[in-house]
């Protein structure tokens, strides 16, 4: 089975948020880069999603590595890549489903993956992916929500940069 990019939605995060969770299906928002003559900002990010039992987090990935693949039970992951590129690789076990998607600074949105699906992310290009993520649930190292499984061990799945 071919894998497919994500459903784009324009609609709020919140609406973005609770199709994903209804329909167990990734999601890609593309978010508004604001931009004058000091700079440039992304604003208003996890606005109606964000909760007391949510965290927010920073991570940087290094060039040729894949992050992947894990799930988790009930914690809903919100990625959003500020600098660099990066491949988001899902997989919902189910029925086999892949979604895939490029995206981060030169094409900025979210990404939405909701709970019990498989998740991942590859850096693209030579520059390292900064990720700006918000997920549901604080991560709670004496019980961590996570599953993992080997990055090749989804045979429909590439983590290699497709063109055309």
């Amino acid at each position: 089975m071919a894998s497919q990019h994500p459903r784009v939605m324009t609609d709020s995060l919140s609406t973005a948020y609770a199709w994903a969770v209804e329909h167990l299906e990734p999601v890609f928002l593309p978010v508004q880069v604001y931009t004058d003559d000091r700079g440039w900002s992304i604003m208003n990010q996890m606005q109606g999603v964000l909760s007391a039992d949510g965290q927010i987090n920073y991570s940087v990935v290094y060039p040729a590595v894949v992050k992947a693949w894990h799930r988790h039970q009930y914690q809903c992951d919100f990625w959003l890549p500020l600098h660099g590129h990066t491949k988001v690789g899902v997989y919902r076990e189910d029925d086999g489903a892949t979604w895939s998607t490029v995206f981060g600074e030169k094409r900025p949105g979210v990404i939405i993956i909701p709970p019990s699906l498989w998740h991942g992310t590859a850096t693209v290009g030579h520059e390292p992916v900064g990720m700006l993520y918000y997920v549901t649930r604080a991560y709670n190292a004496s019980s961590p929500d996570e599953d993992r499984r080997p990055y090749d061990s989804i045979e429909t799945f590439s983590w290699e940069v497709q063109h055309g």
